[in-house]
């Protein structure tokens, strides 16, 4: 009893901490917007590169220890940088240009729903209340996005987005658990970059490193600071005590954090729709972060760059 009582402002903590990641990314939409005549993977390049810095030198000043990755440990890491940001964000462009931006958002929105069903299945314990709140997230997502079509490889293209963004939970498993949250964090920005810069060169040559403008720069730097660097940190936070399938609900409220910024921008009016979504996605997260026993905690992504919709919607990553 007294460990439950003593866990109780651990999981408050945890639960404050993945919902400020949640809104930071779903407010971070308009500046995504900032980028759009940039190229894209020397953009995201130089976005990880700076918060991996970012990262690296908060390490430095708290004296905090970056234990280096081993063998195993890089091919997780790789699949992480390859799959969950740098594929991430390139499906996620791809398919916009085949399906309405209300589909892709609708697909990716399922994500609290496989965190839900495959995070307890590779634990070996089934999370039912987890999954019911999950259901009502996606539902509540769906409803903000507006639904939308798709042709061509619409469909395919967002299922592959939704696809990279459930690989940065599942690669993550083993090796959060042997390096920490923080390192991997830290050493998935600069492999990114690393690759991003690479593949960046080899695509589009010189072109790929054009100077930003001061506008897209100040983006960047936002981004870095806090889509990425803060962001993760405290994404990994409230994994490492709530567990993935639990603080995977709290995915739902971008959509709603995006819609909040949209409304105070004067961009778009508040209607009995998205209202009816909003009350989805918190019905959702209370009861899919409702747990009586406490159980073993596994990552998931914090959430990349989420995709340029009409209705902002999810992330990592």
């Amino acid at each position: 009893m007294t460990d439950l009582v003593a866990r109780a402002p651990r999981a408050g903590i945890a639960i404050g901490s993945g919902a400020l990641a949640a809104t930071i990314v779903g407010g971070s939409v308009p500046v995504v917007g900032l980028l759009d005549a940039y190229p894209m993977l020397s953009g995201q390049a130089i976005r990880y590169l700076l918060g991996g810095l970012l990262l690296v030198a908060w390490a430095g000043v708290g004296r905090r220890r970056l234990p280096r990755p081993g063998a195993r440990d890089l091919l997780s890491l790789l699949g992480l940088a390859a799959t969950g940001m740098l594929g991430f964000n390139a499906c996620l462009l791809y398919a916009q240009r085949y399906a309405e931006p209300g589909f892709v958002a609708a697909v990716l929105g399922g994500t609290p729903l496989v965190l839900a069903l495959l995070a307890p299945l590779l634990a070996g314990r089934p999370a039912l209340l987890t999954m019911v709140g999950a259901l009502a997230v996606v539902a509540g997502i769906v409803v903000l996005s507006g639904g939308g079509s798709w042709h061509g490889p619409g469909l395919l293209l967002a299922l592959l987005t939704l696809a990279c963004e459930a690989s940065f939970t599942l690669l993550a498993i083993g090796v959060v658990a042997r390096l920490g949250a923080f390192a991997v964090s830290t050493w998935c920005c600069l492999l990114a970059a690393a690759l991003g810069s690479v593949l960046a060169t080899a695509i589009d040559g010189a072109a790929a490193w054009q100077l930003p403008t001061a506008r897209e720069a100040a983006a960047l730097l936002l981004l870095a600071a806090l889509t990425t660097a803060l962001g993760f940190c405290l994404w990994y936070r409230a994994v490492s005590d709530l567990g993935a399938d639990r603080a995977g609900v709290l995915i739902g409220l971008m959509p709603v954090s995006g819609l909040a910024v949209s409304i105070a921008l004067g961009a778009q009016p508040l209607t009995l729709v998205s209202c009816a979504g909003i009350v989805l996605v918190t019905a959702g997260c209370v009861l899919g972060l409702h747990r009586h026993r406490p159980t073993l905690s596994t990552p998931t992504s914090p959430i990349h760059t989420p995709p340029k919709v009409d209705l902002p919607t999810a992330i990592p990553g």
